[in-house]
């Protein structure tokens, strides 16, 4: 929250409708560099803090934990379902709203049940994996820079006329640090799809290979890709953004008429493929242990 307000703070002083791209684009960089140097520098102390006190591993282990969004995430994608099978679908369009940035007022049953799968494969790249991934290379400064720089593009890397200049830096550096957790997030996903009853991980496989890299996100079709050919479903596509509609590539070549079955699909998948990514870090702090 306290980066959220930093960064708010430099929006408004700095994004100034009437100062020249090159100007607003340095001062996008300034903010991200501010921002990235605070976050990393705190981060820093507090885990080097710990880590002299007895027990202090499992304090930085807590401490980072909370970077990881697996339970919230969950919890958002069951209530879209739960809305769509007992609340009907304006209170199922409302429950969505909160997982994508998209219109949401004029999706149907299928578009809903779309949405949130789309969101559940994208966020557990994002939300999951690559603060896991970052925590792994640098420890508790790792996954807090991480979590600066995609709360930065959440909130000032869009394409739009605002922030298209001052959000530059955030939307790249965004893409960037995303780029090896969303392949991995992929991969987990297949590897969940076979262990999953009723789920196709050579699918999965064709249709990462075919259609991710077609996606308007350099990293977000991996996962979406993945997940879709799993479940044999057809995600991505146009979709609408301030009433402007999106021409975005499809992702799978399945159904397009989704279903809250789908939604309960999609979330066991998820599952597993995080059960099989806290086995391998578990796996490889056994072994970093045994050898040291």
């Amino acid at each position: 929250m306290w980066m959220g307000r930093f960064i708010a703070i430099l929006e408004r002083s700095w994004n100034n409708g009437s100062a020249g791209r090159t100007l607003r684009q340095t001062l996008g960089v300034v903010t991200v560099f501010l921002l990235v140097a605070i976050v990393a520098t705190a981060a820093l102390v507090i885990e080097r803090g710990l880590l002299i006190l007895p027990f202090g591993m499992i304090g930085a282990g807590i401490l980072g934990s909370t970077l990881i969004a697996q339970r919230s995430l969950h919890q958002h994608v069951v209530r879209v379902a739960d809305a769509l099978e007992n609340e009907g679908i304006r209170s199922a369009r409302e429950a969505v709203s909160h997982l994508v940035g998209r219109d949401t007022h004029r999706l149907d049953e299928a578009g809903v049940a779309r949405a949130a799968i789309e969101s559940l494969a994208e966020n557990f790249s994002d939300g999951v994996v690559a603060p896991v991934f970052w925590m792994i290379i640098a420890g508790l400064p790792g996954a807090a820079t991480y979590k600066a720089i995609s709360t930065a593009d959440s909130m000032i890397g869009h394409h739009s006329p605002r922030y298209e200049a001052f959000g530059w830096a955030a939307a790249r550096l965004d893409d960037l640090v995303n780029l090896p957790a969303s392949r991995i997030a992929a991969l987990l996903i297949i590897a969940a799809a076979a262990v999953t009853q009723g789920a196709s991980a050579p699918e999965a496989w064709r249709a990462v290979r075919r259609d991710a890299r077609h996606h308007r996100s350099p990293n977000a079709g991996y996962p979406e890709a993945a997940m879709a050919g799993a479940l044999s479903l057809s995600l991505a596509g146009p979709r609408a953004y301030g009433g402007v509609v999106i021409d975005d590539a499809f992702m799978g070549n399945g159904r397009r008429a989704a279903k809250t079955t789908d939604i309960r699909a999609a979330l066991a998948l998820y599952r597993r493929a995080d059960a099989i990514l806290v086995g391998f870090v578990i796996l490889m702090a056994a072994a970093l242990i045994a050898i040291g």
